[in-house]
């Protein structure tokens, strides 16, 4: 049976609705708001809010992370949604961006492929929450793709619909800020694992990880200007850092495609592999970053994005302080320990 078709909404008065009677044009959705929160029975990933009526979606302001199994029931009331409160919590997954863990390696995977993964308007929450949960979880590594032949080409413009005034649009791009904001706020290693098409907020998405593996075949463009629009998501902080102001006002203002080995030269990509190594090569930077020490990998990375902000004796001062931190710690003592026995270290972040 379709997985869709195991779906039921629980009213209030315990009459069971099916998708199928959702998307019957009597039926009145906008009187149904869905659920942030979900039963886990089973095996099957389920996005809700995108099976669902937009109008339904659209009264959602954030999107529900879910890993859904087999049967998934909400308990929805007319004119409100009441979640079950124990059905909330880390460790759940958006289909849009499903994750997978291996060992202390999450690979986070945009999933909208015959769209070349790019992402709707109402998607940027979930996108958020996403990193945020890594930020919390036990991994120690990130690794951000797309599925198939493309990584994403930015804001999915067919998704957005009217968006009304100004200050609709101010509160869409609030939620892009947000996202981008959660992956800056990143105290832990990420790695974006670029194949195919990187467009737009979706450029901008890999520059915001600290390494960016590019396959041969990864074409790269902030096409803002070629839309009428500005840069987002980052992009006007980070391009000038990542390449130079000069060849970042080459880029944002002609929206001209980079090719891999451009971008290889210019400093966009830290190094470019073989389309069909591509995620072979990023499990194996992500397994080296996650064996490497979490506390002196925090305090390397927040010290290089701070660099531009700080004078050199402000860089004295962060260096000394970090430094004096991390002599004290165990991982420090199990660096030495470690080099002395002549095996490799087995950090614990403490």
């Amino acid at each position: 049976m379709p997985v869709a078709a195991q779906i039921g909404f629980e009213l209030g008065n315990d009459h069971q609705v099916s998708l199928s009677d959702l998307d019957d044009p009597a039926t009145s959705r906008a009187d149904v708001a869905l659920a942030s929160g979900i039963r886990l029975h089973g095996s099957d990933d389920l996005y809700p809010e995108k099976a669902a009526h937009a109008r339904s979606a659209a009264a959602t302001r954030s999107v529900p992370i879910t890993k859904a199994k087999s049967i998934a029931v909400f308990r929805c009331e007319r004119k409100g949604f009441k979640p079950m409160s124990d059905m909330v919590g880390p460790g759940m997954v958006s289909i849009m961006f499903p994750v997978s863990d291996e060992d202390a390696v999450r690979t986070l995977t945009i999933d909208n492929p015959t769209r070349r993964n790019a992402i709707p308007t109402d998607q940027w929450t979930a996108l958020a929450e996403a990193l945020e949960e890594f930020e919390a979880s036990d991994a120690r590594v990130l690794v951000v793709t797309g599925r198939g032949e493309d990584f994403c080409s930015g804001l999915d413009v067919g998704s957005s619909g009217s968006m009304g005034g100004v200050a609709a649009w101010y509160r869409s791009m609030a939620e892009v800020g947000r996202a981008a904001g959660a992956l800056h706020a990143t105290t832990k290693p990420t790695i974006a694992a670029v194949d195919g098409v990187a467009a737009g907020a979706g450029m901008n998405l890999a520059l915001g990880c600290d390494m960016l593996l590019a396959s041969d075949r990864a074409r790269f463009t902030e096409v803002f200007v070629r839309r009428g629009l500005t840069v987002d998501f980052g992009g006007t902080w980070l391009l000038p850092r990542r390449i130079g102001l000069a060849r970042a006002k080459d880029l944002a203002l002609t929206g001209r495609i980079v090719s891999a080995s451009e971008a290889l030269d210019y400093g966009i990509a830290s190094r470019v592999v073989p389309h069909e190594q591509l995620h072979t090569e990023a499990a194996a930077v992500g397994a080296d970053l996650a064996a490497g020490a979490p506390l002196a990998q925090r305090f390397i990375k927040s010290g290089l994005d701070r660099s531009f902000e700080m004078s050199f004796d402000e860089a004295l001062a962060y260096e000394a302080q970090a430094q004096a931190i991390l002599l004290t710690s165990a991982d420090a003592t199990e660096g030495l320990v470690s080099f002395l026995e002549k095996r490799p270290p087995e950090f614990k972040g403490r």
